[in-house]
């Protein structure tokens, strides 16, 4: 059979060949998954809890989140949520967990990383079937003819997604300038492509928003007064040689971060609570030198020489004080 094995043996028979494969977790036991319906996406209070991403994604914000904290509007002040660069929607998961908005407008360009995070929401069971199988023939070489394919369904492309990016090299997301995923196999030793109760929380947590593959300038459209906006583009580059924007096969240059920081400018006249990320660069500070500049300190881990992995200055740009009083601390699931 196609991919089977014994956890004890490193060899195994993939795809007709006498290939080297990596275990893969246990399945998760029945008990397992009951529990895990019964519980609540999140407990607010002295032990609150967020939802971790269920995707790595290159400039995820998960390791800046406490920082972020401080620079939120104040709970209580936050009726609908926006994000028009969602990535792994870690800033979602954080906002939904301690301001609590009752609605949320999440965007990206794109396409697949929208489809997945509907499935997740609409089509869960099946993609966690599609992940069963992608889990049972996982190898080197089942990688890539996984790689190549192009799924016809929504859960069958959600289900492609999260396994490639489970078991590519270092959790990247790259395609090239056709649009095709092109990051080789990551070797890691015994992957978790399936984390079935934390995609049942996700699930939950999503119910309540809406998703759309949408380009950021569709958001004047619809912004309104009080919206809280979250905006984490592809980052002005430090040096020509640290370009880095390929999520999707276009790109991101100079004349998109002066389209974004107009429609910051805008949104800001129509009373919307905006908060922007970006790089510690001359450009980002010209653009947004009207708006309050706060400093964090980020370490960057998706590169491809590890020697340039470290610790880096970056930006975030409020249009509002951020509230100073204490807030529960928050701990990922």
């Amino acid at each position: 059979m196609h991919g089977s094995r014994s956890l004890r043996s490193s060899v195994a028979f993939c795809r007709g060949r006498r290939v080297k494969c990596v275990p893969v977790s246990p399945r998760r036991s029945p008990s397992d998954d009951r529990l895990s319906r019964q519980r609540s996406p999140f407990r607010i209070g002295e032990n609150a809890t967020f939802l971790r991403p269920f995707v790595k994604w290159a400039g995820g914000k998960s390791q800046l989140l406490g920082q972020f904290q401080a620079l939120y509007p104040k709970p209580g002040s936050v009726g609908r949520y926006l994000e028009p660069f969602l990535g792994s929607g870690a800033v979602f998961f954080h906002v939904q967990a301690l301001l609590q908005p009752s609605h949320a407008l999440l965007c990206d360009t794109n396409a697949e990383l929208i489809d997945t995070f509907l499935a997740v929401r609409d089509e869960l069971d099946a993609l966690i079937e599609l992940l069963r199988q992608h889990q049972k023939q996982h190898c080197e070489s089942y990688f890539y003819e996984a790689r190549t394919h192009s799924p016809q369904t929504r859960a069958a492309r959600a289900a492609r997604l999260i396994y490639l990016n489970k078991t590519g090299f270092n959790g990247l997301y790259r395609v090239n300038s056709r649009g095709i995923f092109n990051v080789p196999f990551g070797h890691r030793v015994n992957p978790t492509i399936l984390s079935e109760a934390l995609l049942r929380a996700v699930s939950i947590a999503l119910q309540k928003a809406q998703l759309h593959a949408r380009d950021f300038r569709d958001l004047s459209a619809v912004a309104r007064k009080g919206d809280f906006i979250y905006f984490d583009p592809p980052y002005q580059p430090l040096s020509k040689t640290a370009k880095f924007t390929s999520y999707t096969s276009g790109s991101f240059g100079e004349k998109d971060q002066r389209d974004l920081a107009a429609l910051y400018a805008e949104l800001d006249r129509r009373g919307c609570l905006l908060m922007l990320s970006n790089s510690d660069t001359p450009l980002i500070r010209e653009l947004y030198a009207d708006f309050r500049i706060h400093h964090v300190s980020a370490r960057r881990m998706i590169n491809s020489d590890g020697k340039k992995r470290g610790p880096v200055s970056e930006v975030v740009v409020l249009n509002y004080g951020p509230q100073t009083s204490r807030k529960p601390t928050l701990r990922p699931r």
